[in-house]
C-alpha cells in the first residue's frame, strides 16, 4: 500500500469516528483510574496523546478544571478533559479553558460540549473535502469552528508527518 492509499484510508477510518455527547458520558461519579481509562479510550482512536494522572492533578491544581469532589470526577469534568486533550495541543490550557467559558457563558455546558462534538465529529467524517470558516455574525461560533479546524488539521498533518517519516527512517536504518 502506498503513503495515498494508506492516508486515505486513515482519512476513511475518521469518517466512522463516534464521539461521546454529553449523554453519552457516565452520569454516576468516577475515580481517576477510571477517568483515564474513559479519556483514553475516548481519544484513542483518533491518535490524541494519552492523558495521565498527573496532567488531570494539574490541570486541577491550575484551576483549568474543578476538583474532584471526594477524589470523584463528575460529567462536567470528564467533558472538560475531553476537551482539553483535544485543545492543548493547540493552545496553552489556560487559553483552553478561557474558550470553554466563553462558550459555556452564552450556552449550557451540555449544549456547547454536544454542539463542539458535533462539529468536530462533522469534520472528521468530511475529510478529504474543502471546509471552511463559516460567515457567521456570532464569534463564538466562529471561534467553535476555528478550534474545530485546527483540531482536524493537527490530526491531518500528525498523519501525514508519521507516514511521510516512515520512509525516511527506514532510510537511515538501511544506511
Amino acid at each position: 500500500m502506498n503513503d495515498f492509499e494508506q492516508y486515505k484510508r486513515w482519512e476513511q477510518q475518521m469518517h466512522h469516528i463516534k464521539l461521546p455527547r454529553w449523554d453519552d458520558l457516565p452520569n454516576f461519579d468516577l475515580y481517576m483510574d477510571q477517568v483515564i481509562a474513559l479519556i483514553n479510550d475516548t481519544l484513542g482512536p483518533l491518535g490524541v496523546d494519552t492523558i495521565t494522572p498527573a496532567m488531570i492533578n494539574n490541570y486541577v491544581k491550575h484551576k483549568v478544571i474543578m476538583a474532584p469532589i471526594k477524589k470523584k470526577y463528575q460529567t462536567m469534568q470528564l467533558a472538560d478533559i475531553i476537551m482539553i486533550s483535544l485543545l492543548k495541543p493547540m493552545f496553552q490550557t489556560d487559553t483552553v479553558r478561557e474558550g470553554i467559558d466563553q462558550i459555556t457563558a452564552g450556552k449550557f455546558p451540555k449544549q456547547a460540549y454536544d454542539n463542539f462534538m458535533d462539529q468536530l465529529e462533522m469534520q472528521l467524517h468530511r475529510l478529504g473535502d474543502t471546509y471552511e470558516v463559516s460567515s457567521t455574525d456570532n464569534l463564538n461560533e466562529n471561534l467553535v469552528q476555528v478550534a474545530i479546524n485546527a483540531i482536524v488539521a493537527r490530526l491531518q498533518s500528525e498523519r501525514l508527518l508519521q507516514i511521510v517519516h516512515r520512509p525516511l527512517q527506514e532510510v537511515k536504518e538501511t544506511k
